[in-house]
């Protein structure tokens, strides 16, 4: 790719390394049209930097950089031996494995400027594609009781700790659906705060709309209707298509919710073809786009089996012991282990743990 940057005149060698001209590569195109930058602001709010003599404008960003002797990244070049430039890297993996152009690229905002501005320069450079990514998705920060989600802070936790609830700042645990419902009902684009109570509003949320599915399987169909269910199946279309509008979707999922327990206390009447449409409306948009697989009694009903069985391998082994059978009582234990069970024995009893 840096054959093919040099070959149509963005990029040139200075002392080894490779540089991309991103003054000359403005006079065709727009640097700085995903980020809304303009390259007369950029080169008056830059200062002198060391190390920037190679470049021929301080805008300028490496392609390919020589490396000293004790730089751990190494590799033969016509230029040098050294490294490929980061942004380089993920303009070669996505061309190498999305083609020339392709439908959506994420990543953080903080990725817009300069990363994700130079890709499109380093693409349009190399293949001619001006527009080599037609749709740009930049999620915006996380944060935590207001302050920002950071390492420095002590305040960023893991998606399992979310979920178990072993961290200080959590007064409990939520499961997967629940920390996904809670995420979507912010948009991607904006700033998403965690909090207990948010976390827990959320859970209370996601449990209503479940109940409401529920009530709809039980429903008796009217020979007319006094909804208009069409409608509200529009404005989950229209949300969607309105930058995945997520948060406005769960809102209008919400009012769907509304019109179910209506129906329920006789205050409108539904057709069969509006409970047909509202199962639809939630399977299509719910499940399928929203991917909140329902958890309910069959996460209840899986959770009861699994005690049960570890109670029948407990008892299988206790037998065992009883039985002077050392053997097949260690091997139960062993082979629980294998799968991450802990056995503990205790003056209480026997208990286990998962640690999968």
């Amino acid at each position: 790719m840096i054959k093919e940057i040099m070959a149509n005149g963005f990029a040139y060698e200075s002392n080894g390394s490779v540089y991309f001209d991103v003054p000359k590569f403005n006079d065709r195109h727009d640097y700085g049209a995903l980020s809304g930058r303009k390259i007369e602001d950029l080169i008056s709010n830059t200062r002198a930097l060391d190390g920037q003599d190679e470049k021929k404008s301080p805008l300028d960003f490496a392609l390919w950089k020589k490396a000293d002797e004790s730089h751990l990244m190494q590799w033969p070049s016509p230029w040098s031996n050294g490294f490929p430039g980061w942004h380089l890297e993920c303009s070669v993996m996505s061309t190498k494995y999305l083609g020339k152009s392709f439908d959506i690229h994420g990543g953080g905002m903080d990725l817009k400027f300069p990363h994700h501005e130079c890709e499109i320069a380093q693409n349009c450079g190399a293949n001619g594609e001006s527009e080599s990514v037609r749709y740009w998705m930049h999620g915006n920060m996380l944060t935590v009781n207001g302050r920002k989600m950071a390492k420095s802070e002590g305040n960023g936790f893991t998606p399992e700790e979310l979920i178990t609830g072993n961290h200080k700042l959590l007064e409990k645990g939520y499961s997967p659906m629940t920390v996904r419902f809670f995420m979507l009902q912010g948009h991607y684009a904006s700033t998403l705060d965690f909090s207990n109570q948010a976390l827990q509003a959320g859970e209370k949320g996601y449990q209503r709309m479940c109940a409401a599915i529920d009530v709809l399987e039980t429903l008796s169909a009217a020979n007319e209707s006094t909804a208009d269910v069409a409608a509200l199946t529009q404005r989950c279309f229209d949300a969607m298509n309105d930058d995945f509008n997520t948060p406005i979707l769960i809102a209008v999922l919400f009012d769907a919710v509304k019109v179910i327990n209506s129906a329920k206390d006789g205050k409108i009447s539904l057709t069969q073809a509006d409970i047909d449409a509202l199962k639809f409306l939630f399977t299509g948009f719910m499940e399928d786009v929203l991917g909140l697989v329902r958890e309910g009694n069959n996460a209840q009903e899986g959770n009861d089996l699994s005690e049960t069985l570890m109670q029948l391998f407990i008892d299988m082994r206790k037998e065992a012991k009883q039985n002077k059978d050392f053997t097949a009582a260690d091997a139960i234990r062993d082979r629980l282990k294998a799968i991450h069970v802990e056995i503990k024995d205790s003056r209480e009893g026997t208990s286990w743990t998962y640690e999968g």
